[in-house]
């Protein structure tokens, strides 16, 4: 095994000394349930709030801590690993970039709800 730097050391001793990281519980807090597709009836788009499929929930769970971590890393001093370690455990926590998206999107789907029965209207708007 190779030696560690101070930074990976310190990284090393704050997930040790954290409790237990559930990966399931960090990728539940992030992950979208509804989302909200554009379609077009009549010459009019309407916002549609659907239902999102389990992997494409997971997938956009893990692309957003992913995401909020490269924006987190502002000049490249910063390692990406510790701007990644940063985002999970603010997912865990359920705070920062990635959970602030997921609130928006579910609040624009809420509001959007009278909507709904537009659902399955055949559309060609991307």
């Amino acid at each position: 095994m190779g030696e560690f730097d101070g930074e990976q050391k310190e990284l090393i001793n704050k997930l040790v000394n954290f409790p237990m990281i559930d990966g399931k519980r960090t990728r539940d807090n992030i992950k979208l349930i509804c989302e909200v597709v554009k379609v077009g009836v009549a010459g009019t788009i309407y916002n549609v709030p659907g239902i999102v499929a389990r992997d494409c929930q997971q997938t956009l769970a893990i692309r957003w801590i992913l995401g909020a971590a490269f924006k987190r890393r502002i000049s490249y001093m910063i390692s990406l690993e510790k701007c990644s370690f940063d985002e999970i455990l603010d997912a865990y926590r359920k705070r920062e970039i990635s959970r602030k998206r997921r609130k928006n999107l579910h609040g624009l789907a809420s509001t959007n709800r009278s909507f709904a029965h537009f659902r399955w209207w055949q559309s060609d708007i991307t």
